[in-house]
């Protein structure tokens, strides 16, 4: 069992949290972020470090929210203070992005038409300088980060017999042998 609640949460240099009552800003360099915890828990802020506990230890639903909070809160820092970037790369005969300003991007995979898929707000598209073929889908929420990069990546799973399509960049796609039969 993971023991990730234990641990209090740091806030680097240039972090600064706010604490009141069961609602939680985190704001640094990058942004601003907040979250409200559940019934179950509580926060303390002492120096440069968060304490997240439980009203009671011995219920387990409340164990296991005690770490998601921990977690949650770890990620509002990471995200405010670093910020979250995942890439996609597309591999396809005639595949490509087009990035149509910062928060719109423009596909076209195989189908009769272009798929238009705007970002939500806080997330940023950019192509990569030196590959056309790998986009970078940045933010400082770690959950609207990967949501939408999974979104975009669902548009055209890459298939196992060409390996067409979009997937993170160094995802290894399992490869199915092709049609053998034919000669007798």
């Amino acid at each position: 069992m993971s023991r990730i609640w234990k641990l209090p949460v740091t806030l680097p240099a240039g972090v600064s949290a706010k604490v009141d009552g069961k609602n939680v800003t985190v704001s640094g360099p990058k942004g601003e972020l907040k979250h409200t915890l559940q019934e179950c828990t509580s926060l303390e802020q002492k120096d440069n470090t968060l304490i997240v506990s439980i009203v009671n230890e011995e219920n387990s639903k409340d164990k296991a929210m005690w770490g998601l909070t921990r977690a949650l809160i770890a990620n509002m820092v990471v995200g405010v203070s670093e910020g979250y970037k995942k890439s996609l790369e597309i591999q396809g005969v005639g595949y490509k992005f087009e990035v149509a300003g910062p928060s719109k991007l423009v596909l076209a995979v195989g189908f009769s038409h272009k798929v238009d898929l705007p970002a939500p707000k806080g997330i940023t598209i950019s192509v990569d300088e030196k590959e056309k073929n790998i986009i970078h889908i940045s933010g400082i929420d770690k959950q609207q980060v990967g949501y939408y990069t999974a979104l975009v990546r669902s548009i055209k799973k890459p298939e196992p017999y060409k390996g067409k399509g979009i997937r993170y960049v160094g995802e290894h796609v399992r490869r199915k042998a092709g049609k053998t039969g034919g000669k007798k």
